[in-house]
């Protein structure tokens, strides 16, 4: 088999990257170690920046994105008892987030691929990446039984944290660089109303709360516990007791309901310098990790194969490899940006177990300017619902 860019990953990065080569005249070639029922059905990040959205509406597959998103022009920040709009398109000339499960996501990529005559091989084996140091890297792997060899031109590792493809990068040619946080998020999908317009951030005494939603139906509630926390300890009472604690404000109530998913994820932050070596270019999490505070994975994952596509577009059109060259540096001045936002809310709204009175009121002195400042928070907004491009 042979391709011009071999794609190892069918996730949002993988699939969309594969559609804007598609559209663009480029073939390209996807291989997934999960079956197609499981990373459609798989529930991970739910908020949209304004350019994840406004890229996908350019490309035409924001049609039932449009029906079923829910767009949210603000959040709120829940401290000392009180609540405090952040009114996020008041701030940023209109911008917004918009609510869109990636799981979703997932799926309407995978139908326009296949749609467009796409190959996306599901449910393959022992990947290997070779040779990317040359000029005819190469993907191994087994389908159906089957040894396969892909020949190509590049190859797009979008495999993930736990991915094959950043192993292929020589020790002496990346730079690893991460922060494990000293807590984690207890997270639930729950089959019930959200109890909120928008999403709630709270800074409590007994540890960050999130309320956030998937669609009108089903909620999306995150706890802070500690990184070695027995999920076995979490009945699901107790953490519906816990979120109306942490939650608790005026006159509010938190609606309850049957618990449909829950899980423990650790909190981190990584980044791999350079994202390239030779012609493997690396993306989304099998780059960078932020921790989910900032709402930042996914859409992160979305500029990187927006850059990289128009890399690509460019290297077969004009045969120069200037913006290849330059793929690593412009996607990791973003990454950056990106990471610092999302320790920063990360920070402010946590309990770190090593922090005493004075850091507590550090933390609710940033927050009480936070929400006292027009011009701090602009800042937030602007982060929050993404930069723009450029």
């Amino acid at each position: 088999m042979r391709t011009q860019v071999a794609i190892v990953g069918a996730g949002p990065a993988g699939l969309l990257l594969s559609h804007l080569l598609y559209l663009n005249g480029i073939d390209s070639v996807v291989v997934e170690r999960r079956s197609r029922d499981h990373v459609e059905k798989r529930v991970r990040a739910g908020v949209l920046e304004q350019g994840t959205v406004d890229l996908l509406r350019e490309i035409g597959l924001a049609d039932r994105l449009d029906r079923e998103g829910l767009v949210h022009r603000g959040i709120e920040l829940l401290f000392d008892g009180g609540t405090h709009r952040i009114p996020m398109s008041d701030l940023t000339g209109g911008r917004a987030i918009t609510i869109y499960g990636q799981q979703h996501v997932v799926r309407d990529l995978t139908e326009a691929r296949l749609a467009t005559g796409g190959q996306v091989f599901f449910e393959v084996d022992d990947v290997a990446v070779v040779d990317v140091g040359t000029a005819a890297p190469r993907l191994r792997f087994t389908v159906e039984g089957r040894q396969t060899e892909l020949a190509c031109d590049f190859v797009a590792g979008c495999d993930g944290s736990h991915g094959v493809s950043r192993s292929v990068l020589p020790a002496s040619s990346r730079q690893l660089l991460e922060r494990d946080y000293p807590f984690a998020w207890l997270g639930i999908l729950a089959e019930v109303a959200p109890s909120s317009d928008e999403l709630i951030y709270a800074y409590h005494e007994r540890g960050f709360a999130l309320h956030s939603l998937r669609s009108p139906t089903i909620s999306r509630l995150y706890l802070q516990v500690d990184p070695d926390e027995d999920l076995a300890n979490w009945p699901d009472h107790r953490i519906w007791d816990e979120l109306g604690t942490r939650l608790a404000h005026g006159g509010w109530s938190l609606n309850e309901g049957p618990v449909l998913e829950k899980g423990i994820t650790p909190m981190r932050s990584f980044v791999c310098e350079p994202m390239r070596f030779g012609r493997l270019f690396l993306a989304g999490d099998a780059a960078h990790i932020v921790p989910p505070t900032g709402a930042k994975g996914l859409n992160l994952a979305v500029h990187d194969v927006h850059v990289l596509a128009d890399a690509l577009t460019d290297h077969y059109r004009t045969g120069s490899e200037a913006s290849l060259d330059a793929y690593s540096a412009t996607c990791l001045r973003r990454v950056w940006r990106v990471q610092q936002f999302s320790w920063w809310m990360t920070s402010m709204l946590h309990r770190f177990p090593e922090h005493d009175a004075f850091e507590q009121n550090l933390q609710l002195s940033q927050l009480e300017y936070l929400v006292g400042s027009p011009a701090a928070a602009t800042s937030l907004a602007e982060n929050y619902v993404g930069l723009p491009w450029t």
